[in-house]
């Protein structure tokens, strides 16, 4: 065992430091939590700093480190586009545009969550009966999604088992956010926010530092476009800092379309109706705390963002100079100056002759391109000479489409000891804070927006907060069986993408009309929200390869296909956000425009400064 996956006494003392530091914040939440304001909204008095670095650390997670971090590694920097419109769109709009509305009509209406706000602003017990089974249902999977990458770094690190260190990481987080409410998750996201700060910023330099600086490193990486695999390039990636080829009607085209609407415009519009981001606005007292929120907010996703895709991409580079030696027999010759070439490989068997490595799954030999740096005579399985040439790969980290071990490959084996110990910390925070808000997001669905509805019970003044800490033991479970089972290519982008997408497509026509525009009706809100739910699920069910194919639904009807537009180019890897956000927009503007207009009472009440 390596000294990268050991836990020794200091290693220990520091994890438990930082657990000790954890508890006691979390016991300061919980001391302060003594009405459902303060549970649901942290008492409606936070501090700037402080909800800007809660909104970032909810915002960035695991998922973006570890998962997205690995699609960068993959795909390449055009994953920085993602970080633009982090920036843009879940900082500046979500900010300066949506915030203060936001904490203007909850504070009008005495919302204490997302869908009781939007109950609330259409008058519909019924919305906020819908919002909240949806978010209980769905939240689940992008809950997985943060597990899976503090779990799987982890189990890289120390050594542990994947499934040690999901139970470690979901029992953590719990223990906190169930007694504390949103003034533990707050009050701990800042410390995890400032954690997580410190692990970026030497993870960036380090990673500049040992390939000699940011314009060696860069041109390192563009040089390397003749080793992208070729399955990569099939589908038209073109090296690891271009774009890659757009168009449409070809395969050719398909990781453009992958990255263009599952990635930037899943994950970087699907933001704005995320709705454990938007109840931070209800949280502060006035728009000026907002406004002195952004500067924060910005730097902060800037550095937990680009960080990641930035460093996932030029591992590329490190892993062709330092990974691990491979060999076998040259295929072709990519550039024979840089000694670049696409090899089969081969390994050594028990007679002292080489044989081809097959392909657990289709029983064929494994070609990877290689920096050939040796060059030897030896001989095959059959008594023939070859020559036999060794070098080093960048597709071993990811030649089954494990995206998810690029980041923690790179850190155990290029980093100090230490910083391993500093980045698991790092993770710890970055899943900790996004899983408490998760849970937390969760447990108040079904507790206020759910049980109390349903029951009857009255929510003015106190919340059921047995039920709320009932639906997150549940949550939990479901989450923790998620993660357990599903263990597939780049898993953690892609149910992040997916829960980001269906929180678009159904909650954002209802939630950015109910804010501006006195028009949208009741029916035109219910009828949005469906049409976008309902689109969503049909494309991931039935249109999307790589979702309907591992449900098996499509296969079951059609006796083989994995997609209902499997044999027509591009459609299969396009997002459903691109289908159902359209849609659901559509919907609420044309259903409110032939219905009823809201009480002109109650939007009085929803926008008083507008009275005449």
């Amino acid at each position: 065992m390596s000294p990268h996956t050991t836990v020794d006494l200091v290693d220990t003392l520091v994890i438990l430091i930082y657990l000790g530091a954890i508890g006691y914040l979390g016991w300061l939440g919980w001391k302060g939590t003594r009405t459902a304001s303060d549970f649901l909204l942290a008492g409606r008095g936070a501090h700037p700093v402080v909800m800007a670095i809660s909104y970032g650390a909810t915002f960035i997670s695991t998922s973006a480190i570890v998962g997205f971090g690995g699609v960068a590694g993959m795909f390449g920097m055009s994953l920085l586009w993602l970080t633009f419109l982090n920036i843009a769109v879940g900082i500046f709009v979500a900010f300066v545009v949506l915030g203060e509305p936001t904490r203007r009509i909850g504070h009008h209406l005495g919302a204490h969550t997302f869908p009781e706000l939007l109950g609330l602003r259409y008058q519909s017990k019924g919305i906020q009966v819908f919002a909240g089974a949806l978010l209980f249902l769905f939240m689940p999977l992008y809950i997985a999604a943060v597990m899976t990458g503090g779990a799987v770094f982890a189990a890289s690190q120390f050594g542990i088992d994947f499934e040690v260190a999901l139970l470690i990481f979901s029992l953590l987080t719990a223990a906190y956010v169930i007694p504390g409410g949103l003034k533990a998750v707050m009050y701990t996201d800042t410390l995890q926010g400032v954690i997580m700060i410190f692990g970026m910023a030497f993870l960036l330099w380090f990673t500049y530092d040992s390939l000699g600086g940011v314009g060696d490193a860069h041109r390192a990486l563009t040089d390397m476009a003749d080793l992208v695999p070729k399955p990569l390039a099939d589908i038209g990636h073109r090296g690891w800092t271009a774009m890659p080829a757009f168009g449409w009607g070809a395969k050719s085209y398909d990781l453009w379309w992958t990255v263009v609407t599952s990635i930037m415009i899943g994950v970087g519009i699907g933001v704005l109706a995320q709705p454990q981001l938007i109840v931070r606005f209800m949280t502060v007292r006035s728009r000026r705390e907002l406004d002195r929120a952004v500067p924060a907010g910005a730097l902060f996703i800037l550095l937990m963002v680009g960080t990641p895709y930035v460093v996932g991409s030029l591992s590329n580079v490190w892993f062709a100079r330092n990974g691990p030696l491979l060999s076998g027999r040259v295929v072709q010759t990519l550039d024979a100056g840089r000694g670049h070439a696409l090899v089969e490989l081969v390994r050594e068997n028990d007679a002292g002759r080489w044989q081809a490595v097959l392909d657990g799954k289709t029983g064929k030999p494994v070609k990877a391109p290689l920096v050939v740096s040796a060059r030897q005579p030896a001989v095959d399985a059959d008594g023939h000479p070859f020559e036999r040439v060794s070098g080093r790969s960048i597709a071993l980290v990811y030649g089954k489409g494990q995206a998810d071990q690029i980041m923690p490959a790179y850190i155990t084996s290029a980093l100090p000891h230490w910083f391993g110990l500093l980045f698991f910390l790092t993770l710890l925070s970055a899943a900790m804070s996004t899983l408490s808000s998760q849970f937390h997001t969760l447990g108040t669905a079904a507790g206020r927006d759910l049980w109390e509805q349903l029951t009857g019970k009255p929510g003015g003044s106190q919340p059921s907060l047995k039920v709320i800490r009932l639906a997150i033991l549940a949550g939990l479970l479901v989450s923790v069986a998620l993660a357990y089972t599903v263990r597939d290519e780049y898993v953690i982008a892609r149910f992040t993408a997916i829960f980001f997408g269906l929180c678009a497509a159904t909650f954002m026509p209802a939630y950015i009309g109910g804010l501006f525009s006195r028009r949208i009706t009741r029916a035109g809100a219910v009828a949005s929200m469906v049409v976008g739910l309902a689109a969503s699920l049909f494309w991931l069910l039935f249109m999307k390869a790589k979702e309907a194919g591992a449900l098996g639904l499509v296969k079951w009807l059609t006796g083989g296909h994995s997609s209902l537009v499997e044999d027509l180019p591009n459609w299969p890897v396009v997002d459903a956000i691109v289908v159902a956000l359209p849609l659901s927009i559509l919907t609420a503007i044309l259903v409110s425009a032939v219905t009823r207009p809201p009480d002109a009472a109650h939007l009085a009440r929803c926008f008083p400064e507008r009275r005449a």
